[in-house]
Protein backbone atom coordinates (compact mmCIF):
# COMPACT_ATOMS: atom_id res chain seq x y z
CA UNK A 1 0.00 0.00 0.00
CA UNK A 2 1.29 3.44 -0.90
CA UNK A 3 1.41 6.46 1.31
CA UNK A 4 -1.26 8.02 -0.24
CA UNK A 5 -3.87 5.34 0.54
CA UNK A 6 -2.50 4.64 3.63
CA UNK A 7 -3.49 8.10 4.49
CA UNK A 8 -6.81 7.88 2.72
CA UNK A 9 -7.57 5.37 4.79
CA UNK A 10 -6.48 6.94 8.02
CA UNK A 11 -8.63 9.74 7.04
CA UNK A 12 -11.25 7.98 6.54
CA UNK A 13 -11.06 6.05 9.87
CA UNK A 14 -10.93 9.42 11.38
CA UNK A 15 -14.21 11.12 9.56
CA UNK A 16 -16.72 9.56 11.45
CA UNK A 17 -15.75 10.31 15.09
CA UNK A 18 -15.08 13.74 13.75
CA UNK A 19 -18.44 14.07 12.35
CA UNK A 20 -20.40 12.39 15.55
CA UNK A 21 -18.19 14.92 17.42
CA UNK A 22 -19.08 17.95 15.58
CA UNK A 23 -23.07 16.61 15.88
CA UNK A 24 -22.37 16.80 19.43
CA UNK A 25 -21.56 20.02 20.04
CA UNK A 26 -23.98 21.18 17.85
CA UNK A 27 -26.33 19.10 19.86
CA UNK A 28 -24.57 20.80 23.14
CA UNK A 29 -24.79 24.54 21.80
CA UNK A 30 -29.01 23.96 20.93
CA UNK A 31 -29.33 22.60 24.83
CA UNK A 32 -27.10 25.81 25.91
CA UNK A 33 -29.40 28.62 23.40
CA UNK A 34 -32.45 26.76 24.83
CA UNK A 35 -31.89 27.11 28.25
CA UNK A 36 -30.75 31.20 27.26
CA UNK A 37 -34.16 31.40 25.86
CA UNK A 38 -36.65 30.17 27.87
CA UNK A 39 -35.11 32.36 30.46
CA UNK A 40 -37.07 35.20 28.90
CA UNK A 41 -39.49 33.38 26.46
CA UNK A 42 -42.69 30.92 26.56
CA UNK A 43 -41.60 27.09 26.84
CA UNK A 44 -44.22 26.97 24.19
CA UNK A 45 -43.42 30.07 22.26
CA UNK A 46 -39.90 28.70 22.16
CA UNK A 47 -40.79 24.88 20.97
CA UNK A 48 -43.51 26.50 18.25
CA UNK A 49 -40.43 28.74 16.37
CA UNK A 50 -37.77 26.20 16.91
CA UNK A 51 -40.23 23.54 15.27
CA UNK A 52 -41.16 26.64 12.31
CA UNK A 53 -37.26 26.75 11.64
CA UNK A 54 -36.60 23.44 11.72
CA UNK A 55 -39.19 22.97 9.00
CA UNK A 56 -37.57 25.59 6.53
CA UNK A 57 -34.81 22.99 6.62
CA UNK A 58 -36.08 19.48 6.64
CA UNK A 59 -39.25 20.24 4.21
CA UNK A 60 -37.27 20.70 0.93
CA UNK A 61 -34.98 17.35 2.14
CA UNK A 62 -38.74 15.58 2.59
CA UNK A 63 -39.65 16.85 -0.77
CA UNK A 64 -36.36 15.74 -2.37
CA UNK A 65 -37.00 12.13 -0.90
CA UNK A 66 -40.44 12.07 -1.62
CA UNK A 67 -43.57 12.64 -0.65
CA UNK A 68 -44.03 9.16 -0.95
CA UNK A 69 -42.11 8.20 2.49
CA UNK A 70 -45.06 10.60 4.91
CA UNK A 71 -47.92 9.19 2.59
CA UNK A 72 -47.12 5.41 3.39
CA UNK A 73 -46.20 4.96 6.27
CA UNK A 74 -45.36 1.46 8.59
CA UNK A 75 -47.06 1.28 11.92
CA UNK A 76 -49.21 4.27 12.39
CA UNK A 77 -49.71 3.83 15.97
CA UNK A 78 -45.95 3.18 16.64
CA UNK A 79 -45.54 6.39 14.70
CA UNK A 80 -47.85 8.37 16.91
CA UNK A 81 -46.64 6.75 20.05
CA UNK A 82 -43.00 8.07 19.04
CA UNK A 83 -44.23 11.23 18.36
CA UNK A 84 -45.55 12.17 21.60
CA UNK A 85 -42.85 10.99 23.38
CA UNK A 86 -40.61 13.09 21.56
CA UNK A 87 -43.13 16.04 22.36
CA UNK A 88 -43.13 15.05 25.49
CA UNK A 89 -39.45 14.47 25.96
CA UNK A 90 -38.67 18.24 24.50
CA UNK A 91 -41.02 20.20 26.43
CA UNK A 92 -39.49 18.20 29.65
CA UNK A 93 -36.18 19.11 28.55
CA UNK A 94 -37.00 22.49 27.82
CA UNK A 95 -38.34 22.78 31.20
CA UNK A 96 -36.11 20.94 33.20
CA UNK A 97 -33.50 23.56 32.05
CA UNK A 98 -35.31 26.32 33.01
CA UNK A 99 -34.05 25.54 36.82
CA UNK A 100 -31.46 23.07 36.67
CA UNK A 101 -27.87 23.28 35.53
CA UNK A 102 -27.08 22.18 31.76
CA UNK A 103 -25.16 19.08 32.82
CA UNK A 104 -27.91 18.10 35.52
CA UNK A 105 -30.12 17.64 33.08
CA UNK A 106 -27.95 16.09 30.35
CA UNK A 107 -26.93 13.47 32.99
CA UNK A 108 -30.22 12.77 33.49
CA UNK A 109 -30.90 12.05 29.64
CA UNK A 110 -27.95 9.77 28.99
CA UNK A 111 -29.42 7.32 31.40
CA UNK A 112 -32.16 6.68 28.98
CA UNK A 113 -29.88 4.16 27.14
CA UNK A 114 -30.04 2.29 30.77
CA UNK A 115 -33.89 2.37 30.30
CA UNK A 116 -34.30 1.25 26.95
CA UNK A 117 -31.87 -2.04 28.18
CA UNK A 118 -33.66 -2.65 31.52
CA UNK A 119 -37.23 -2.60 29.42
CA UNK A 120 -36.37 -4.25 26.37
CA UNK A 121 -37.11 -7.69 27.68
CA UNK A 122 -40.42 -6.49 28.69
CA UNK A 123 -41.32 -4.15 25.19
CA UNK A 124 -39.02 -5.73 22.68
CA UNK A 125 -38.67 -9.41 23.84
CA UNK A 126 -35.03 -9.02 24.11
CA UNK A 127 -33.04 -11.29 26.42
CA UNK A 128 -30.74 -9.77 29.23
CA UNK A 129 -27.92 -11.40 31.07
CA UNK A 130 -26.78 -11.07 34.88
CA UNK A 131 -24.41 -9.05 33.66
CA UNK A 132 -26.24 -6.15 31.76
CA UNK A 133 -28.70 -6.43 35.10
CA UNK A 134 -25.70 -5.71 37.12
CA UNK A 135 -24.47 -2.76 34.93
CA UNK A 136 -28.37 -1.24 34.78
CA UNK A 137 -28.41 -1.31 38.50
CA UNK A 138 -25.44 0.68 38.71
CA UNK A 139 -26.81 2.92 36.12
CA UNK A 140 -29.85 3.25 38.30
CA UNK A 141 -27.76 3.82 41.26
CA UNK A 142 -25.90 6.52 39.59
CA UNK A 143 -29.18 8.20 38.95
CA UNK A 144 -30.40 8.08 42.17
CA UNK A 145 -26.93 9.97 43.31
CA UNK A 146 -27.38 12.73 40.94
CA UNK A 147 -30.85 13.38 42.55
CA UNK A 148 -28.98 13.48 45.84
CA UNK A 149 -31.22 11.52 48.11
CA UNK A 150 -32.98 13.99 50.40
CA UNK A 151 -36.46 15.25 51.65
CA UNK A 152 -36.01 17.81 48.40
CA UNK A 153 -34.74 15.30 46.33
CA UNK A 154 -38.52 14.95 44.22
CA UNK A 155 -38.50 19.08 43.49
CA UNK A 156 -40.56 19.74 40.43
CA UNK A 157 -37.72 20.13 37.28
CA UNK A 158 -36.06 16.55 38.91
CA UNK A 159 -39.04 14.98 38.52
CA UNK A 160 -40.07 16.86 35.26
CA UNK A 161 -36.38 15.60 34.11
CA UNK A 162 -37.15 11.38 35.21
CA UNK A 163 -39.71 11.82 33.14
CA UNK A 164 -38.46 13.54 29.89
CA UNK A 165 -35.34 11.22 30.06
CA UNK A 166 -38.11 8.23 29.91
CA UNK A 167 -39.79 9.72 27.43
CA UNK A 168 -36.86 10.03 25.41
CA UNK A 169 -36.07 6.29 26.47
CA UNK A 170 -39.65 5.34 24.57
CA UNK A 171 -39.00 7.34 21.65
CA UNK A 172 -35.87 5.16 21.36
CA UNK A 173 -37.89 2.01 21.75
CA UNK A 174 -40.81 2.66 19.75
CA UNK A 175 -38.17 4.00 16.97
CA UNK A 176 -36.75 0.27 16.71
CA UNK A 177 -40.46 -0.90 15.78
CA UNK A 178 -39.70 1.62 13.11
CA UNK A 179 -36.52 0.84 11.59
CA UNK A 180 -37.53 0.69 7.55
CA UNK A 181 -39.16 4.35 7.79
CA UNK A 182 -36.58 6.79 6.01
CA UNK A 183 -34.93 9.52 8.70
CA UNK A 184 -36.21 12.06 6.99
CA UNK A 185 -39.59 11.15 7.83
CA UNK A 186 -38.89 10.05 11.37
CA UNK A 187 -37.84 13.45 12.04
CA UNK A 188 -40.41 15.36 9.60
CA UNK A 189 -43.06 13.70 11.87
CA UNK A 190 -41.00 14.57 15.02
CA UNK A 191 -40.65 18.52 14.50
CA UNK A 192 -44.00 18.78 13.08
CA UNK A 193 -45.59 16.70 16.22
CA UNK A 194 -43.71 19.40 18.79
CA UNK A 195 -44.56 22.30 16.52
CA UNK A 196 -48.03 21.59 17.13
CA UNK A 197 -47.77 21.31 20.23
CA UNK A 198 -46.32 24.29 20.47
CA UNK A 199 -48.66 26.55 18.65
CA UNK A 200 -51.41 24.93 21.08
CA UNK A 201 -49.16 26.11 24.26
CA UNK A 202 -47.77 29.25 22.84
CA UNK A 203 -50.68 31.56 23.32
CA UNK A 204 -50.50 30.58 27.27
CA UNK A 205 -47.31 32.29 28.27
CA UNK A 206 -46.36 34.25 24.86
CA UNK A 207 -43.92 37.20 25.46
CA UNK A 208 -43.05 39.70 23.13
CA UNK A 209 -39.61 39.07 21.05
CA UNK A 210 -37.31 42.23 22.40
CA UNK A 211 -34.85 42.37 19.90
CA UNK A 212 -33.66 41.08 16.50
CA UNK A 213 -30.92 39.28 18.30
CA UNK A 214 -33.20 37.22 19.86
CA UNK A 215 -35.46 36.46 16.88
CA UNK A 216 -32.48 35.11 14.81
CA UNK A 217 -31.68 32.64 18.12
CA UNK A 218 -34.87 31.86 18.44
CA UNK A 219 -34.37 30.68 14.64
CA UNK A 220 -30.90 29.17 14.65
CA UNK A 221 -32.60 27.07 18.28
CA UNK A 222 -34.39 24.68 15.07
CA UNK A 223 -31.34 25.40 12.82
CA UNK A 224 -28.52 24.32 15.26
CA UNK A 225 -31.07 21.14 16.21
CA UNK A 226 -31.52 20.06 12.73
CA UNK A 227 -27.54 20.39 12.11
CA UNK A 228 -27.15 18.41 14.90
CA UNK A 229 -29.57 15.61 13.60
CA UNK A 230 -27.97 15.42 10.06
CA UNK A 231 -24.09 15.32 10.87
CA UNK A 232 -25.23 12.39 13.59
CA UNK A 233 -26.71 10.48 11.19
CA UNK A 234 -23.41 10.99 8.56
CA UNK A 235 -21.83 9.76 11.27
CA UNK A 236 -23.38 6.55 11.47
CA UNK A 237 -23.03 5.85 7.65
CA UNK A 238 -19.83 6.67 7.34
CA UNK A 239 -18.31 4.82 10.52
CA UNK A 240 -20.16 1.56 12.03
CA UNK A 241 -22.16 2.48 15.03
CA UNK A 242 -19.58 0.78 17.82
CA UNK A 243 -16.61 3.46 16.92
CA UNK A 244 -19.15 6.38 16.68
CA UNK A 245 -22.27 6.16 19.75
CA UNK A 246 -20.11 5.90 22.51
CA UNK A 247 -19.35 9.73 21.70
CA UNK A 248 -22.58 10.79 22.66
CA UNK A 249 -21.33 11.11 26.02
CA UNK A 250 -19.08 13.80 25.73
CA UNK A 251 -22.18 15.80 25.49
CA UNK A 252 -21.74 15.68 29.30
CA UNK A 253 -18.31 17.28 29.05
CA UNK A 254 -19.95 20.34 26.61
CA UNK A 255 -22.85 20.59 29.22
CA UNK A 256 -20.10 21.20 32.03
CA UNK A 257 -18.04 23.74 29.65
CA UNK A 258 -20.74 25.76 28.15
CA UNK A 259 -23.16 25.44 31.51
CA UNK A 260 -19.87 27.53 33.21
CA UNK A 261 -19.12 29.83 30.64
CA UNK A 262 -22.93 30.85 30.22
CA UNK A 263 -24.45 30.21 33.28
CA UNK A 264 -22.35 30.38 36.15
CA UNK A 265 -23.09 26.67 36.69
CA UNK A 266 -20.14 24.77 38.85
CA UNK A 267 -20.86 20.68 38.78
CA UNK A 268 -22.32 19.48 41.80
CA UNK A 269 -19.68 16.22 43.59
CA UNK A 270 -22.86 14.07 43.54
CA UNK A 271 -23.48 15.00 40.10
CA UNK A 272 -20.22 14.15 38.33
CA UNK A 273 -20.42 10.59 40.51
CA UNK A 274 -23.59 9.85 39.82
CA UNK A 275 -22.96 11.02 35.63
CA UNK A 276 -19.68 8.49 36.12
CA UNK A 277 -21.82 5.80 37.34
CA UNK A 278 -24.13 6.57 34.37
CA UNK A 279 -21.65 6.62 31.70
CA UNK A 280 -19.95 3.37 33.25
CA UNK A 281 -23.17 1.74 32.76
CA UNK A 282 -24.15 3.00 29.63
CA UNK A 283 -20.77 2.17 27.85
CA UNK A 284 -20.49 -1.56 29.02
CA UNK A 285 -24.13 -2.07 28.05
CA UNK A 286 -23.54 -0.68 24.29
CA UNK A 287 -20.41 -2.96 24.94
CA UNK A 288 -21.76 -5.78 25.64
CA UNK A 289 -24.48 -5.72 23.22
CA UNK A 290 -21.97 -5.17 20.41
CA UNK A 291 -19.87 -8.25 21.06
CA UNK A 292 -23.21 -10.25 21.53
CA UNK A 293 -24.43 -9.18 18.34
CA UNK A 294 -20.54 -10.31 16.88
CA UNK A 295 -21.45 -13.87 18.59
CA UNK A 296 -24.89 -14.13 17.13
CA UNK A 297 -23.25 -13.52 13.85
CA UNK A 298 -21.29 -16.71 14.21
CA UNK A 299 -23.14 -18.79 16.81
CA UNK A 300 -26.67 -17.63 17.05
CA UNK A 301 -27.94 -20.34 19.29
CA UNK A 302 -25.09 -19.18 22.21
CA UNK A 303 -27.11 -17.73 24.98
CA UNK A 304 -26.11 -14.91 26.77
Amino acid sequence: MNTSSAVALKTAGLAGPLVMLLGMLMFALNDAMGKWLVASYGLGQVILIRSLAALVILVPMVWKAGLSNLLTVERPGMQFARVFFSTAEVFCFYYAVMYLPLADVMTYWLAAPIYVAAASPFLLGEKVGWRRWTAIAVGFVGVIITLEPSSAMFTMPAVISIIGSGAFAFMLISGRFLRSTPDSALVFFQVTGAGLAGLVAAPLDWSPIASSRDLVLLGLLGIVAMAAHMLVNRALKISDAATVAPLQYTLLLWAVIFGWMFFGDLPRFGMLVGAGLIVASGLFIFVREQALKKREKVLPSIPE
